[in-house]
């Protein structure tokens, strides 16, 4: 850490003073992810069709999202849900999203809560909240009127691939890359906090830093805050989610890896369904 970025860390720092003892604030991010997914054309009804999937696909995964905080706690969830898009041609678009809920966060106690809503059935998942090995950098860079530094940690993550495409026919509908032993990458997570809002917390799951992260590149997912209010005039609630069933981070993980075996098994019966997304044509 150089000289320069001490400093101008510290004046940053400093405006910790202009805060109340207690403050609230709303962040809106936005979230999306890029795709790499190669459709052929004569699979899927054409050049057009083709591009009003890959239209639609890249739309289900642009979402806003809003984070509720003060000094302590905050939550996430999503702001909008939006219907799956059709094409008005009987084509539908479904995806399974395990992380729409809503995810607690309570930095003085280091622990989150996060419900969560799976194959029809709702999750309250309780545990610690994960230690992040960041690496603070003196790059500093503008995000709307706040002055934000970089920071970035690495991750082991799984290299792992799956696509599903059904027609009505049952013919010509499955792309996968899957292996017994998933090939293991390092990964790493780049994210850029500001200490002019002086909270350890962020979106989703990233926390730890000495400010608000309000960017986040993690693989091919990234998450940009559009908009902040402090001290709105309404007077903010943040209550702990409660309803589901209860279970750690490992329990839930273990409950979802037998899903995805089971859901693996009927695929590899049936020829048809699939872990990651549908799609059908017809109808």
């Amino acid at each position: 850490m150089t000289a320069l970025f001490r400093l101008v860390l510290l004046l940053l720092c400093s405006t910790v003073t202009l805060f109340a003892q207690d403050f609230q604030g709303v962040a809106t991010y936005k979230t999306q992810r890029s795709l790499d997914i190669k459709l052929d054309s004569t699979e899927v009804g054409g050049t057009e069709m083709q591009k009003q999937l890959m239209d639609m696909l890249k739309k289900q995964f642009q979402k806003t999202y809003l984070l509720t905080f003060d000094k302590t706690k905050s939550i996430y969830k999503q702001d909008e849900e939006l219907a799956p898009p059709t094409t008005g041609k009987g084509m539908v678009f479904v995806m399974s999203d395990s992380e729409s809920g809503s995810l607690f966060k309570n930095i003085q106690t280091q622990s989150f809560v996060n419900q969560v809503e799976t194959l029809g059935k709702q999750f309250i998942i309780k545990d610690s909240m994960p230690t992040i090995q960041w690496i603070l950098h003196d790059e500093t860079k503008n995000i709307g009127t706040y002055t934000c530094f970089k920071a970035t940690f690495t991750k082991e993550v799984e290299e792992l691939s799956m696509m599903t495409f059904s027609s009505d026919d049952g013919e010509k509908d499955v792309k996968q890359e899957d292996t017994d032993t998933p090939k293991m990458i390092t990964q790493t997570v780049t994210a850029w906090y500001t200490p002019q809002i002086p909270i350890s917390n962020g979106p989703d799951q990233y926390h730890g830093l000495p400010g608000l992260i309000l960017e986040v590149s993690d693989g091919d997912l990234t998450i940009l805050c559009s908009k902040i209010t402090l001290n709105p005039k309404k007077t903010i609630e943040i209550q702990e989610p409660k309803k589901g069933k209860q279970v750690t981070q490992a329990e839930y993980d273990a409950i979802m890896l037998k899903k995805m075996e089971e859901m693996n098994d009927q695929f590899k019966s049936r020829n048809s369904g699939g872990n990651s997304f549908e799609i059908h044509i017809g109808g």
